[in-house]
C-alpha cells in the first residue's frame, strides 16, 4: 500500500499526554499543532508545539470535546493527521469517522473497529469468536432472564454499562432483592454518561487482579504484543499504580493471555496501539474490554521493550508495518500523581505551582506538564504527572520508586505523592498481594505520617517569601499545601503581619 506521509500533526488533547505526543512527533521530524482552551492558554504544551490554536472556553464540552472546533483547527493549520491522546475524544468512533471524512489521518484504529470494541457487548462477542475466555454473563435487558442468570451463577453479580468505562454505570448486586433497582440505576447513569442506557450482567469475581496486554496492529493485518501490565491497584475503578511484568503470574497463564490478546486483535482487525484488559482469578483469566487508544501507563512498556509507542502509532498510521518486539528487560512501575488530597477523601486540589522539584538518576522518569507558576484548576482530569522507575528486578524498581516519590516536592497544590509512597513502600505491595481491592483493604484510613514536612515547607516557603514573588497569601498557601496535612500547625499561622521584602 502507498505510504501516507505525515508532515504536520495536530494533538487533540492537553497536559502531559499532549507534550508526550509532541515530543514523539518531533523525533520523526513532524511539525505539531497544539489546541488549547482558555484555561490552558499558558500551559506548556501550547509553547512546546510549532503552532497553537485556541478552541474555546474551559468547559470540556466547548473545547477538548468540541469535535467541530478541533477539525476546524486541523483544517486551518493544514494538519495531515490528528492524534487524540487518551480521554476526551480518543475513543469516540464518530470523531474518528469525521476526521477520516475530512481527509485527515486519524492516529488510531478505524472508526468501525473502535465502535465494535467500545461496545462491551459487541467486544465480548468478538472475544468469544476469537476463543478468548470471558466472564459468565448475559447480554439481555429482560428482567426475567437476568434474574434466572443471577440465580444460576449465584450472587454477587456485576452490572456494567455497555457503552462506557471508568466504573460509570457499574453496580455490584449482593442479593436478588437489590437486582431490579440496581439495573434501573445503572441504566440511568449509563444513559447520562454515554448516551446509551444498555447494560449487561456478569458473574462478580470478588478478588480479581486487573492485567492488560499491550498490542500493536498495522494496516497489513499484523498484530504483535508487547508484554503485559498489572493495573490492579485502583481507587474507584481508576488505576493509580501499574507495573510490568505482572508479578506472581505463572508463565503458562502469561503466555495464554498474550496469545489471546493477539488473536482478539486479529479478529477485530485492530490497527494502532491498543490494550486488551483482563480479570485474573488465580490461574484463570477472563476478557474484560479493549481500550482502543494509547494508555496512560504506556511508559512502563516503553521502558521494558526499548521503544516509543507514540512513534509506533505514527509509523503505523503512515502505513508501515508493526515493529518486531524486542526482548523485554527488567521490571518497571508507574505511579500516577494526582492533584488530590488523599488525607481528606481524595478531594480535588487546585492552585499555582509555586515550587517543583523532581527526582533524577538511573531508572527514573517523570512525565508531566508541570512548571513553576502554572495554575492548576479543577476543570479537567486531576493527573499532574507519572513517576516511572525501572530496575533489573521488581524489588529494585520498587525501592527506586519509593525513593523517587520521597524526593518529589510540589508546593502550591496538594498531591497524592505521599500516599503513593506509602503504598509502594508497604509490605502488601512488596509481596505483590495485589487485587482491585488493594486500596480499600490496606489503605482505607490512610493519613500522612507526622515528620519534618512542615519544617521543609517552611524553609522553602521562606525562600519564596524572600524573593518577594508570591506575596504573603501565596507563601501561606505554599506552606499549607506542602505539608499535606492542613490540620497540623504551620509556622506561618503566627505571621499575620509578615510582609515579604522587596528590593
Amino acid at each position: 500500500m502507498k505510504r501516507r506521509e505525515i508532515k504536520k500533526l495536530l494533538v487533540a488533547n492537553r497536559g502531559e499526554i499532549a507534550m508526550r505526543v509532541i515530543r514523539g512527533a518531533r523525533l520523526l521530524g513532524i511539525k505539531t499543532v497544539a489546541v488549547y482552551s482558555e484555561a490552558d492558554a499558558k500551559s506548556p504544551h501550547v509553547a512546546l508545539a510549532d503552532e497553537a490554536v485556541a478552541i474555546g472556553p474551559a468547559e470540556p464540552a466547548q473545547s477538548y470535546l468540541n469535535a467541530t472546533a478541533i477539525l476546524s483547527a486541523a483544517q486551518i493549520t493544514r494538519a495531515d493527521a490528528i492524534h487524540p491522546g487518551y480521554g476526551f475524544l480518543s475513543e469516540r468512533p464518530e470523531f474518528a469517522r469525521a476526521v477520516h471524512q475530512a481527509g485527515i489521518n486519524f492516529i488510531g484504529p478505524p472508526a468501525d473497529v473502535m465502535a465494535a470494541l467500545g461496545d462491551k457487548i459487541a467486544a465480548r462477542k468478538i472475544a468469544e469468536r476469537a476463543k478468548v475466555p470471558v466472564v459468565p454473563g448475559i447480554e439481555t435487558g429482560h428482567p426475567a432472564e437476568i434474574h434466572a442468570f443471577a440465580s444460576r451463577v449465584g450472587y454477587p453479580v456485576l452490572i456494567k454499562a455497555s457503552a462506557g468505562g471508568g466504573g460509570l454505570g457499574m453496580r455490584v448486586v449482593e442479593s436478588e432483592s437489590q437486582l431490579e433497582s440496581a439495573l434501573e440505576a445503572a441504566s440511568r447513569q449509563a444513559k447520562a454518561a454515554f448516551g446509551d442506557g444498555r447494560v449487561f450482567v456478569e458473574k462478580y469475581l470478588p478478588h480479581p487482579r486487573h492485567v492488560e496486554v499491550q498490542i500493536l496492529g498495522d494496516l497489513h493485518g499484523n498484530v504483535v504484543a508487547l508484554g503485559e501490565r498489572d493495573c490492579s491497584i485502583q481507587r474507584r475503578h481508576q488505576k493509580i499504580v501499574e507495573e510490568s511484568p505482572a508479578p506472581n503470574l505463572s508463565e503458562a497463564t502469561r503466555a495464554k493471555m498474550i496469545d489471546a490478546a493477539i488473536n482478539l486483535g486479529r479478529a477485530a482487525g485492530y490497527c494502532g496501539a491498543g490494550t486488551v484488559e483482563c480479570l485474573v482469578d488465580g490461574d484463570d483469566f477472563y476478557f474484560l474490554e479493549v481500550n482502543a487508544r494509547l494508555q496512560v501507563e504506556h511508559p512502563i512498556t516503553e521502558i521494558r521493550f526499548g521503544c516509543d509507542l507514540v512513534v509506533e502509532q505514527i509509523r503505523i498510521a503512515e502505513g508501515e508495518k508493526v515493529m518486531d518486539p524486542r526482548t523485554p528487560i527488567g521490571c518497571a512501575i508507574e505511579c500516577r500523581i494526582n492533584a488530590e488530597d488523599a488525607a481528606h477523601n481524595f478531594r480535588p486540589s487546585s492552585g499555582p505551582v509555586m515550587h517543583l522539584s523532581v527526582p533524577a538518576g538511573p531508572g527514573v522518569r517523570f512525565d508531566t506538564y508541570l512548571v513553576d507558576g502554572l495554575e492548576i484548576g479543577t476543570s479537567y482530569d486531576s493527573l499532574l504527572g507519572k513517576m516511572i522507575t525501572h530496575g533489573a528486578t521488581r524489588e529494585e524498581a520498587r525501592l527506586r520508586m519509593a525513593s523517587a516519590l520521597g524526593e518529589f516536592s510540589l508546593l502550591g497544590v496538594t498531591s497524592t505523592a505521599a500516599f503513593l509512597h506509602d503504598v509502594v513502600a508497604s509490605e502488601p505491595f512488596r509481596r505483590a498481594d495485589l487485587s482491585t481491592h488493594f486500596i480499600e483493604e490496606f489503605f482505607s484510613g490512610w493519613r500522612p505520617a507526622p515528620d519534618g514536612d512542615d519544617l521543609d515547607a517552611a524553609l522553602i516557603a521562606g525562600a519564596l517569601a524572600a524573593s518577594g514573588f508570591f506575596g504573603t497569601r501565596g507563601v501561606r498557601a505554599a506552606a499549607k499545601a506542602a505539608s499535606g496535612a492542613p490540620q497540623r500547625r504551620s509556622p506561618w499561622d503566627d505571621l499575620a503581619g509578615f510582609q515579604p521584602w522587596r528590593a
